[in-house]
């Protein structure tokens, strides 16, 4: 019976040992950066070693200085970047980012420390182009607007001269029918009556 005991004993530490040796040969992620960096937002991206069965990953973000961790994990996926939200602005973060494979995790990345820029440096950074570009797409936005007015008012005043025109083409065709019927009414009214009979008076 010892023997036995003994012997699944081993048995269960090899197979752990096995399980670690494959969760250690998993290399960490490299080349850990942040991109995108905003006052509340930051996006990390990495890259992991050709040939490692990866299927998720693993990202612990922690305030410097301040021993609370917000851990991130998800599975099933390729990709290579992950979105850090509801960032303070000044303040330093320290992120690791762990690659997942069906028999564990690898070693953490190299920590990557990054300070999320205040609200005025963040507005002071834009360049002159970009508010270039921006103030000159207001224009157009701007311009394209006062033309789309100026054409519904054209197409407005085109109407009513077509309208004005039609009335007056149908005023001008009745005038001829006008005429006609007042000189017949006068014509009928000037012509004088003649008796056809009546009673002769003579003086006496």
């Amino acid at each position: 019976m010892e023997k036995t005991a003994l012997s699944a004993t081993l048995l269960v530490l090899g197979c752990l040992g096995v399980s670690w040796v494959h969760a250690d040969s998993l290399s960490a992620p490299l080349n850990v950066t942040i991109k995108e960096l905003k006052v509340n937002s930051a996006l990390v991206a990495w890259d992991i070693s050709e040939g490692d069965p990866v299927i998720g990953f693993a990202i612990t973000q922690q305030k410097k200085d301040v021993h609370m961790l917000r851990f991130i994990q998800e599975v099933n996926t390729t990709t290579h970047s992950c979105a850090l939200w509801e960032l303070e602005e000044d303040t330093e973060y320290i992120v690791h980012v762990q690659s997942i494979s069906p028999s564990g995790t690898s070693p953490p990345s190299e920590p990557v420390l990054f300070r999320t820029p205040k609200e005025a440096e963040k507005m002071a950074s834009t360049s002159p182009d970009e508010v270039m570009i921006e103030q000159v797409g207001q224009t157009a936005q701007l311009r394209a607007g006062e033309l789309i007015i100026i054409v519904v008012v054209l197409i407005m005043w085109a109407g009513v001269i077509a309208l004005f025109c039609r009335q007056y083409d149908i005023i001008k065709d009745n005038e001829p029918n006008n005429n006609k019927d007042k000189a017949k009414n006068s014509s009928e009214c000037s012509t004088p009556e003649h008796p056809t009979g009546g009673l002769l008076r003579s003086k006496v």
